[in-house]
């Protein structure tokens, strides 16, 4: 088994000194954010210029609002149609999971549109988007948040990458 702290100070030794000025600050941040291991992304994040922090960010909001939101006490009271079901003898547990795993599939088709960056079935549109990293003031980095529907079942924050979304 190797030991995270020994692996981070010897990666560390090997940066420069701007690199290594930036590492401890990420490194403290996903700390914050709960990250036990941020290793693998602080080297993303400095050597290839993936705005990993953003990306982690942007992905746990969605989970703990748009996905996990629905399994908090009173968030189905909001839908009529729930309520008509549970009157009707629906089971409350069901609805939940119901509900989460559509939150789910349609945060995932989002991602998966905005990291296509247009839409591929209109042609002769020169209209399209991209996600991108903003910094403390709210102006843009210039760097691109792509990718993000590949990651969103590995960030479920239970561990059990949407085990429990379908069951």
């Amino acid at each position: 088994m190797s030991d995270p702290q020994a692996a981070w100070q010897e990666w560390l030794n090997s940066l420069d000194v701007p690199r290594k000025a930036a590492a401890e600050p990420l490194r403290a941040q996903f700390s914050a954010l709960g990250v036990t291991d941020p290793l693998d992304l602080i080297k993303s994040e400095l050597m290839e210029d993936i705005p990993q922090l953003a990306r982690f960010v942007l992905l746990r909001s969605l989970w703990h609002g748009a996905i996990n939101g629905w399994g908090e006490p009173g968030s189905l009271d909001q839908l009529p149609s729930a309520q008509r079901l549970l009157a009707a003898g629906a089971d409350q547990k069901d609805l939940v999971c119901l509900v989460r795993a559509v939150a789910y599939e349609a945060v995932f088709a989002t991602l998966d549109e905005l990291d296509a960056g247009g839409d591929v079935n209109v042609s002769g549109v020169e209209a399209g988007w991209v996600v991108m990293e903003s910094g403390e003031d709210g102006s843009p980095t210039g760097r691109a948040l792509s990718g993000l529907h590949e990651d969103l079942l590995t960030m479920d924050p239970s561990g059990r990458e949407g085990a429990d979304l379908w069951q």
